[in-house]
């Protein structure tokens, strides 16, 4: 029996293009890993060093400021503009509406397939994702590890890291990602990471120019916001790759 040659050569052409797509996945998901952790380590590294570098009662109140002259410095630099706080306040309304339409897409496959785990994985993830940052918010609201150089409405705030800075880094990404998955149309896809990219930004410079933070505060979001993303993204390409 004699093989067709050319259905041969398609065949190998096939697995051939099969493996490299597999051996770039794989680079992909070691590389978002890495990053992932290196920027969740340095957080963990960053924190620890806030709590023992210059230390000082520089704050509201008295109240003990890691790198107290480093943040004392920027904060005299930009002052305080409330309403800019205040704008960035609630523009933080953007990215809990993103959770919630990924949390409406999700319940829906679910009602539709009605098994949990027949739900996209990379939507799961997406779920574990945010609860890991509602998480977060919640540890350093219960055991802050410094407090605003202002008080917000008379009272004193936890503000490590920055709440809002860490939503929007943790979570625009996603909007940009999710898009990029779902979405066959290119310049859908481009608008949405445009859009999601100036926004993040942008929140990130707001919230520092305003001057309810420390420095400092902003930078731990920086690091923990996107360290998750990553994680998440590595998650998402084992998913992928284990499927297949």
């Amino acid at each position: 029996m004699r093989m067709d040659p050319v259905r041969n050569n398609d065949l190998g052409t096939s697995l051939l293009l099969r493996k490299k797509g597999m051996r770039t996945g794989l680079l992909s998901q070691n590389k978002n890993l890495m990053s992932g952790l290196l920027l969740t380590a340095g957080f963990a590294v960053w924190t620890y060093l806030i709590t023992h570098v210059d230390v000082r009662p520089v704050g509201i109140n008295g109240t003990a400021v890691g790198f107290a002259a480093f943040n004392t410095r920027i904060h005299q630099m930009t002052g305080v503009h409330m309403t800019l706080y205040t704008v960035t306040d609630w523009l933080g309304l953007v990215p809990i509406g993103v959770c919630l339409f990924f949390a409406a897409l999700g319940f829906r496959q679910l009602l539709h397939r009605k098994d949990l785990f027949k739900v996209d994985a990379d939507i799961l993830l997406l779920g574990l994702l945010y609860l890991l940052l509602i998480a977060t918010y919640l540890l350093f609201e219960m055991y802050p590890i410094n407090y605003r150089p202002v008080l917000i409405d008379g009272f004193m705030e936890a503000s490590y890291p920055s709440s809002t800075t860490l939503l929007v880094t943790g979570v625009m990404p996603t909007l940009s990602f999710q898009a990029d998955r779902r979405s066959k149309d290119p310049k859908i896809k481009k608008a949405v990471t445009c859009f999601a990219t100036a926004f993040t930004i942008g929140m990130a410079a707001g919230r520092f120019l305003s001057g309810v933070h420390w420095a400092t505060d902003i930078a731990g979001s920086l690091l923990l916001g996107p360290g998750l993303f990553f994680l998440y993204r590595a998650a998402v390409s084992f998913s992928d790759h284990k499927t297949k």
